[in-house]
């Protein structure tokens, strides 16, 4: 039997992140306890329903006593709350990471109330779903899936080691940035293209000319991808913007730019540069396929975990 990689996780949030990864903790036998904190009764409750951890609390201080790795799976907003929260309660040498969509604001919020005898290091597991929810999650949402750790210059060898190999033996591969980069990297292959469905979507259901009946009947794939993507959860979304606006802002910038050029090569029927661009973004498309990030099977709709 392997030997797990840490005696206690604590889990801060239990909803599809946390849920999933205490399913895969569990199932991989990764750590040979596991607590997890939230502050819904109904979360817990299902927590308990589910056996997704040996001890449940309502406190994320009570929660991560002598754990060796705690992980925050909560809204970006809320980092900083917890930090404060779980500070006097962490034991030397654990390792605290988080699960965020962005990176900078995590460590300003985080670091400057964390003790120095804990290792720090934020981190981003690019896997999700539209669902949320402690039922939503499965052991196998990180399955050939990305995890990005932001550490800084001053993070311990041995402990980026080791969470790296909790990250791979969930099924994620792992790959370190500067918290900066992240942001601008997520900014144009999430943060943007979110905002876009969320905004195409709500156009779509304020047109008065066209029904909302007439929408969801006549749905054609590009659209049914828009309303999966913009049924993702509005706190985390709402708090993923306001806590990457300068990247989000450079990168819906250059997007308007484009879209402006886009415009005027349909008004003028600049039908070359249409097929070039089209072109450009379809052998994007492919390499993502190629790269394992996605199936060229057909789907009328997402599967879940998909």
């Amino acid at each position: 039997m392997i030997e797990p990689l840490f005696d206690k996780l604590a889990i801060v949030g239990i909803g599809l992140q946390g849920s999933s990864i205490a399913r895969g903790a569990r199932v991989k036998g990764l750590v040979r306890r596991i607590a997890i904190a939230d502050t819904s009764p109904d979360h817990l409750e299902r927590a308990e329903a589910l056996a997704l951890g040996d001890s449940l609390h309502a406190g994320a201080d009570a929660a991560v006593e002598d754990a060796d790795l705690v992980i925050l799976c909560v809204p970006v907003g809320a980092c900083e709350d917890v930090a404060k929260l779980i500070a006097r309660d962490l034991k030397p040498g654990a390792i605290v990471t988080d699960v965020g969509s962005v990176k900078g604001s995590v460590v300003r919020q985080m670091r400057p109330h964390l003790p120095g005898h804990v290792h720090f290091i934020p981190g981003h597991p690019v896997a999700g779903t539209e669902y949320s929810g402690p039922d939503a999650g499965f052991a196998e949402l990180f399955e050939n899936r990305w995890c990005i750790l932001t550490p800084d210059e001053t993070a311990d060898p041995t402990a980026i080691a080791r969470l790296t190999g909790f990250w791979r033996g969930l099924g994620a591969n792992v790959e370190t940035m500067t918290a900066d980069h992240h942001d601008l990297v997520l900014a144009i292959t999430s943060h943007v293209p979110h905002l876009i469905a969320y905004n195409i979507v709500g156009t779509a259901a304020d047109l008065e000319e066209v029904t909302q009946s007439e929408v969801m009947k006549f749905s054609a794939g590009g659209f049914r991808d828009f309303t999966r993507i913009a049924a993702s959860d509005p706190t985390m979304w709402r708090d993923v913007f306001l806590h990457n606006k300068e990247a989000v802002i450079e990168v819906l910038g250059r997007f308007t730019e484009d879209l402006i050029a886009l415009q005027r090569h349909i008004r003028w029927g600049e039908a070359d540069e249409l097929f070039d661009l089209f072109t450009r973004t379809r052998a994007i498309r492919r390499g993502i396929i190629g790269m394992g990030q996605e199936t060229p099977a057909p789907d009328f709709g997402r599967r879940k975990g998909s």
